[in-house]
């Protein structure tokens, strides 16, 4: 196979390769190393190999960049011969353990693997350098430097050394009155607000008051639940929308289990105790974990999805991947757990991304849009004009154990909230008919429930 048929044959490949272009790279590097026609077939065998990494290794190149160039070899001889040899193999997977060694070793090696965007502004990278060395999770390093950034927008053509709280005030005032007076959420106002005194307190190390004029109250308002009979009908209308059944069972989970929309895409393999008829859901809101019930009915397909991912990650192993992310402490603790079984997403994305962090190839969970988009359409085409969105599953889930009798304390545990009092609200939204008051109009006109 020359180098433009496997090139050609990597973007064809791409839903099962989408790291295809830096496969054609390292191919294209061993080409040139062998000094071999790229209109010819390469010869790969373990020693010519070999000899190529030992080659880039003196150059400098880090370990995970040699494993990804051992991975490129062995998917070039599945392409040309059919099949890759032990001794490659081997390569691999030796050139994947070191390469998880560097990456879980003392703090230093995992400052220095760390991926920084090019050309952002200095003190934004330090406020990433923060939050990692503080183990704050990605999604609010993201929300964090959005802010960050849009902040320092807004006070382009300043040095940082000359913001403060005059500007964060004006700032907010801005977010919360909005262009045209209608300004953010509380909830979002709050977010920023937390970011920016994150940035001037602990990167920066300059105290701040309390920007009192931030503080927005947030409303109280009761969760949209969906009626028994409306999820029937959005359930019924999954298969008809999508062929996926991982996406139905996602569904099913999140109703059956009163899960976290992002909970539920972040179960692994060993989180769910099918003899127990349980889950156990870990890192949830507030980093608490927590054990949920797994419905009996739903047994069957989860052995079936955990069947599908096993399929898939054997299919990543002969390939010399299959790793996935683990929080730091247990990466740390156990460096070699990455590729186990266990560990592996219940619902994994189907491509492998680059992590954003550490630079590291692996395969993610599904993403947000994976079942919301499917949810919004198939609760469309249900009939239901309720404003509803997968998290609505688990507000449904608590409200109707209320209504069948389950005793709050019980759906407090299974819900996760540290406090009763927000167990309770879904008292006020139970469908009970004792709240049977007669409405004057209807006193007036002679009407009764039966009529």
């Amino acid at each position: 196979m020359s180098m433009d048929a496997f090139e050609l044959k990597m973007r064809r490949e791409q839903p099962r390769w989408p790291d295809a272009r830096w496969s054609c790279l390292w191919i294209k590097r061993i080409y040139e190393f062998q000094q071999a026609n790229e209109a010819s077939v390469l010869k790969l065998e373990a020693s010519e190999l070999i000899n190529f990494l030992k080659h880039v290794r003196a150059g400098g190149t880090p370990t995970w960049q040699r494993h990804q160039a051992a991975i490129a070899a062995s998917r070039y001889l599945e392409m040309t011969q059919g099949s890759v040899s032990d001794e490659i193999r081997e390569i691999v997977l030796v050139l994947a353990n070191h390469a998880a060694k560097e990456r879980n070793g003392d703090s230093a090696a995992v400052e220095r693997e760390q991926n920084f965007p090019e050309g952002e502004p200095e003190i934004v990278t330090e406020l990433r350098k923060v939050l990692r060395r503080r183990r704050y999770k990605y999604d609010t390093e993201k929300a964090y430097v959005g802010w960050v950034v849009r902040f320092l927008n807004a006070n382009r053509g300043r040095d940082v050394s000359e913001l403060a709280e005059p500007q964060i005030r004006e700032f907010l005032s801005n977010l919360a009155m909005g262009d045209s007076g209608g300004g953010v959420a509380a909830n979002t106002l709050k977010q920023a607000k937390s970011a920016l005194i994150f940035l001037f307190q602990q990167v920066l190390g300059r105290q701040l008051g309390l920007l009192e004029h931030s503080q927005a109250t947030k409303p109280q308002k009761l969760p949209v639940v969906l009626n028994r009979d409306e999820i029937m009908a959005l359930r019924e209308q999954l298969p008809r929308i999508t062929k996926v059944a991982a996406k139905w069972l996602m569904h099913d989970l999140l109703y059956g289990g009163g899960l976290r929309h992002k909970e539920c895409r972040r179960l692994r393999i060993k989180d769910m105790q099918i003899d127990e008829g349980t889950i156990l859901v870990r890192d949830g809101k507030g980093e608490k974990d927590r054990v949920t019930v797994l419905p009996i009915s739903l047994r069957e397909a989860v052995l079936e999805q955990i069947e599908a991912v096993r399929a898939r990650h054997l299919r990543d192993l002969e390939r010399g991947e299959g790793e996935v992310f683990m929080p730091d402490s247990l990466a740390k603790k156990y460096p070699n757990e990455s590729r186990k079984f266990g560990w592996q997403w219940l619902f994994p994305s189907t491509r492998t991304r680059q992590d954003p962090r550490s630079g590291r190839w692996w395969r993610h969970h599904v993403s947000e849009d994976y079942f919301s988009k499917t949810f919004a359409k198939a609760l469309a085409a249900s009939g239901c004009v309720k404003n509803a969105v997968p998290h609505t599953l688990r507000h449904s889930f608590a409200t109707h154990l209320l209504e069948d009798g389950a005793d709050i304390r019980t759906v407090q545990e299974l819900m996760g909230h540290s406090d009763v009092k927000t167990t309770m609200i879904y008292l006020h939204v139970m469908n009970q008919p004792g709240l049977s008051v007669r409405s004057p109009l209807d006193a007036m006109r002679g009407v009764t429930a039966e009529s």
